[in-house]
């Protein structure tokens, strides 16, 4: 790259990156000033909260650190996991975990569903922990506000479980668009299939009550959530699809898959959703499909954008006339397309496979050279942070305030018309009803913070 390039680029971009990756990039050398340093050699002691589903793989993604101990409250679900641990530490609920634990841990993994991870993160980092959590990082805006808080006030290393962002293709994405390859950006799409091929939902769900399988602590899997009977409905996969444990499509896919558009463009604070389409909708779970908008002003020298958030999709679609089968990177259907007034690019759910559409464009194109370094990997990038190195990528800082603006999107899901968000009073403007849905309940007996 030239000199000349480099500067420009520099000049016309310079206020956008500010603060927008570590002043070295991402994966430079680890500081010694972290209080806490802990040499790279030496291993982190790791416990795991939720080691059955996602949990299973987030600990073998830790497997070069210590696992010092388990919690789960369901053995079947963890019982793979357990059976190749047999001699750490399990435990029913977290609470007890750092009751009997909390001297002999560095680091926790927060894999749990997601009505628990805010509580889960919160316990560890009030106790000094590093924290990885699992997307959506939480369930409603409030907890990610305190999260984000909580992890500056503690100065523990945190990261969520958005791998995307640490992917070459995430980074060659942002580099295309801030070398103004494809001009100004003022509109993105994203989508998926789910929910529908991985978990019902829509008016056909109906909880039904059965007794509480005997390898399953009901209230402990509960936690904080109002209390009501137990139903297979629920455990152990598909509660992702019932407002008081996930978030929907959005809270499975959006943290992926808006991850890029959120680091290339960023998006800050919408100052506006909506949900403008809603099918399918269910008295207990959410909508089979949606789509919403979020509008985001002018940022730094970047333009206003409108980003649209479609789910629930099931058959071949085109956006702003290019072909599903220039848009779709794998069977699952989930990706993004940036529109912008000289061109497009696309993305996979994880940032894989950008390039410029129609396919046609990418004959004889060259890629800007890379002004991000690149990442080590997702948990690799943690744990440095967590032994003294820089922030990781996705830390609270960075996940904290993305995932507040998109789950206002699930909000939206519930409320017809336009939706005014005023982020300096982290309320909506125009509907007090959907200020409800900000903060969670906690029931008698659970603390967001113990």
């Amino acid at each position: 790259m030239s000199d000349s390039r480099f500067t420009r680029r520099h000049f016309f971009y310079g206020s956008l990156l500010t603060g927008a990756v570590p002043a070295v990039g991402f994966g430079s050398a680890p500081s010694l000033k972290h209080l806490g340093y802990k040499s790279p050699s030496e291993k982190l002691n790791i416990a795991a909260i939720g080691a059955g589903g996602k949990g299973a793989s987030d600990i073998a993604g830790c497997k070069t650190e210590n696992l010092v101990a388990m919690a789960d409250p369901d053995e079947k679900r963890a019982a793979r996991t357990f059976t190749l641990y047999p001699d750490v530490p399990k435990y029913k609920d977290f609470r007890r975990l750092f009751d009997k634990e909390s001297k002999n841990i560095d680091a926790v993994l927060v894999s749990c569903p997601d009505h628990m991870h805010a509580s889960a993160a919160m316990w560890a980092m009030a106790r000094g922990k590093h924290v990885y959590c699992q997307k959506p990082l939480t369930r409603t805006v409030w907890e990610a506000q305190q999260l984000t808080q909580a992890a500056a006030k503690y100065g523990v290393a945190t990261q969520m479980g958005n791998q995307g962002y640490s992917s070459a293709g995430a980074r060659e994405c942002c580099e295309i668009i801030w070398n103004g390859d494809i001009g100004e950006v003022k509109e993105v799409h994203a989508w998926t299939n789910r929910p529908m091929k991985y978990w019902p939902q829509g008016p056909g769900v109906i909880p039904q009550e059965a007794p509480v399988p005997s390898t399953l602590d009901w209230d402990a899997w509960l936690g904080g959530s109002p209390m009501r009977p137990y139903s297979p409905a629920y455990v152990p996969h598909n509660w992702r699809g019932f407002p008081d444990f996930g978030c929907g499509a959005i809270g499975d896919m959006a943290c992926h898959i808006l991850g890029t558009p959120n680091m290339a463009l960023r998006l800050g604070t919408p100052t506006g959703v909506e949900c403008l389409k809603k099918e399918g909708a269910g008295e207990y779970t959410f909508p089979v499909r949606t789509v919403i908008r979020f509008d985001f002003p002018a940022r730094a020298n970047m333009a206003p954008v409108s980003v649209f958030w479609h789910d629930g999709l099931t058959e071949k679609f085109t956006f702003q006339g290019v072909p599903a089968d220039e848009l779709l990177g794998d069977e699952d259907i989930n990706g993004s397309l940036f529109v912008g007034d000289k061109g497009m690019v696309t993305t996979g759910c994880y940032g894989e496979r950008t390039r410029l559409v129609p396919n046609a464009r990418m004959t004889d194109y060259r890629k800007p050279e890379p002004l991000l370094t690149r990442s080590p990997g997702h948990y690799r990038d943690w744990i440095r942070a967590c032994k003294g190195g820089e922030k990781s990528c996705s830390n609270f800082s960075v996940a904290g305030p993305f995932v507040q603006w998109m789950l206002l999107g699930v909000i939206a899901m519930k409320f017809d018309g336009k939706l005014e968000w005023d982020a300096s009073r982290m309320q909506f403007a125009n509907n007090k009803a959907a200020n409800e849905y900000l903060k969670p309940k906690f029931r008698k007996g659970w603390k967001f913070l113990g």
